[in-house]
């Protein structure tokens, strides 16, 4: 008698971001742990800081901290103010919305933010 290995297909959801060409990809929802950022390099060479919170909620602004102009936003500490998800840059501490790249601590500034999906 032959055993046969039964298989079955995973699919694994990733992690998309709307950009001006369409859903791009950037990395599996497994790889996103809540309280951690993640970066991602875009198709045009900038970088996306992708975030998952504790509630499953997915968020992506620009890597890039304004204030210093160095690709470290990924790597802030997350938290809320006032019911507002922010990243904190590791650098200068400016907090960043993660819904709308809005600096809390400046608010003529701002980073880019992405409508981001799992599928």
């Amino acid at each position: 008698m032959t055993l046969a290995v039964e298989t079955t297909e995973i699919t694994t959801l990733k992690v998309q971001l709307l950009l001006a060409e369409g859903w791009f990809t950037a990395c599996d929802l497994s790889a996103l742990h809540p309280g951690r950022g993640a970066a991602a390099l875009l198709p045009d060479g900038r970088q996306a800081a992708l975030f998952r919170d504790r509630a499953g909620r997915l968020y992506a602004i620009d890597n890039r901290d304004p204030f210093t102009g160095a690709a470290v936003l990924s790597r802030g500490l997350t938290g809320t103010h006032e019911g507002r998800p922010f990243v904190a840059s590791p650098l200068l501490k400016q907090r960043f919305d993660l819904a709308n790249g809005e600096c809390l601590d400046d608010a003529s500034v701002r980073v880019t933010s992405y409508a981001v999906r799992a599928a």
